[in-house]
């Protein structure tokens, strides 16, 4: 069996997606899965071993672009499909496996997608989590009515991502860093917007008690933290054992680097599923957002959150202007998540 997935744009949705493909694996083992995703996802889908090949989306979020899309599935029908499954919830990532005529087309009710797909999904609010919606579509329609249909979120198969222990000693090599003490990993960035960003105050907290307690830590981002980490590494006044890594890796190199660490706290965010999926003991920081409809997918997890009554509220800025549902979380709840779970030998 050829199975075609035109794969989500975000890199949390993207690791989550894993969870289908393992399903897919399960109930047709010698299935080769194809995705096509933006080029960006290609290293992480290599660390998918459900995956067969990556296939670059060559248009850009948003772009509607019909006679391009019109050539990518003609150009795809080559490999004779018999099953697509379209993650993202727009018109417009239906039309490239209908014009490559793959037989079977499933995807969730959204924009005017009757007819571009064949087996469509109407009921995906009675699915609680990201996860759960992505693994009922490898099931029949008629078995999937809600998420009790699944069993529950703890039975579903979780993300792996792969770990290259060369690639992990080149890039420990290349920046300068060492495995001689437990290493903390913090992921202070969210590209969603600042009501998922715990204070840096707080973070400054965190990596100063842990640096005290024998661990180093590792801030990740990508060029658009560079500077949230530079002020918490300034603010904890610490300089031996903290090291800026934001803006110095590519995604695949920070897979591999939160590889290496023991915990990572994380806001609610792409690296904070990554963690989860190389094996990470993740504490998960949330603010506007739940953890009730994307949450860590390991059971190496503790979830932090305060219950004001304006949480969550989904919003990438808080409207009320005061953040309370960051700022009130205690740094001192992570530092003593840590402590709980494992201190340096």
């Amino acid at each position: 069996m050829n199975i075609l997935v035109i794969g989500p744009s975000w890199v949390g949705d993207m690791v989550m997606s894993q969870s289908l493909y393992k399903t897919i694996k399960q109930q047709h083992p010698n299935a080769k899965i194809d995705v096509m995703a933006p080029a960006w996802c290609a290293p992480i889908l290599a660390r998918m071993p459900e995956v067969n090949r990556s296939i670059e989306m060559p248009l850009g979020h948003g772009e509607f672009a019909l006679g391009k899309r019109r050539q990518l599935g003609k150009a795809l029908a080559k490999h004779h499909y018999d099953h697509a499954y379209v993650l993202p919830n727009s018109a417009k990532s239906a039309l490239i496996p209908w014009f490559a005529n793959i037989p079977v087309r499933t995807g969730w009710k959204g924009e005017m997608r009757y007819g571009l797909l064949n087996d469509l999904r109407p009921n995906k609010k009675a699915f609680q989590y990201m996860v759960e919606r992505y693994v009922a579509l490898a099931h029949p329609r008629a078995e999937m009515q809600s998420s009790a249909s699944l069993g529950g979120l703890e039975g579903l198969p979780k993300p792996e991502l792969t770990i290259d222990p060369d690639a992990q000693a080149a890039v420990v090599k290349k920046l300068g860093l060492n495995q001689d003490k437990p290493v903390l990993g913090l992921c202070p960035g969210a590209e969603f917007g600042p009501a998922k960003k715990w204070p840096e105050r707080h973070y400054a907290a965190v990596a100063q008690a842990l640096i005290a307690q024998g661990y180093q830590v590792w801030l990740f981002g990508s060029a658009k933290d560079v500077e949230t980490c530079e002020n918490i590494a300034a603010l904890s006044g610490q300089q031996d054992d903290m090291y800026v890594l934001a803006g110095k890796t590519s995604l695949i190199e920070a897979v591999d680097l939160l590889g290496a660490c023991q915990t990572v706290v994380s806001n609610d965010s792409g690296l904070m599923h990554i963690a989860a999926a190389v094996n990470c003991h993740v504490i998960a920081v949330y603010g506007s957002t739940s953890p009730e409809y994307t949450p860590p997918l390991t059971h190496k997890v503790d979830i932090i959150h305060t219950d004001i009554d304006c949480r969550p509220c989904f919003k990438r800025e808080c409207p009320l202007g005061h953040l309370k549902c960051l700022n009130d979380l205690d740094p001192r709840q992570v530092i003593d998540l840590v402590a709980r779970t494992g201190k340096p030998s």
